[in-house]
């Protein structure tokens, strides 16, 4: 699985809308600061069929040092959680939605864009190695 960086994807969403690539990155960057700051304010923030982000609150734990095997609190904290809108959930594993540039336009109507995907309809995750 590669990486996108918020270059490349600046770089691919000016290919796609003929944009400036310092109007698509100004733009991309005040869409990040608005949902940095509205997650930062406890705001959930929905995006039809896309997906929804909501801030969680974790309670305080105790957890163990792997090295010293001593046991340490861990105190409450907020996380953001992102819950995968139906798009994403019917996303096919290694597919891509979108039409690419000189992909001939969109699929055949029923045909639903793309290969079809996992039977349980999750997307696949990576884990991360240790």
């Amino acid at each position: 699985m590669s990486t996108l960086t918020k270059k490349d994807f600046v770089d691919s969403v000016a290919h796609a809308t003929g944009l400036d690539r310092e109007q698509v990155r100004h733009t991309l960057q005040v869409f990040l600061d608005h949902v940095t700051e509205r997650l930062g304010n406890g705001e959930r923030i929905e995006f039809r069929d896309f997906g929804v982000f909501e801030v969680r609150q974790r309670a305080a734990r105790t957890a163990q040092n792997p090295k010293t095997l001593q046991r340490v609190s861990v105190p409450p904290r907020r996380t953001v959680k992102f819950k995968p809108g139906r798009l994403m959930k019917d996303m096919p594993v290694g597919g891509n939605p979108l039409p690419g540039p000189g992909s001939g336009g969109d699929a055949p109507k029923g045909s639903g864009g793309a290969a079809p995907g996992p039977s349980n309809g999750k997307l696949g995750h990576a884990r991360r190695s240790a």
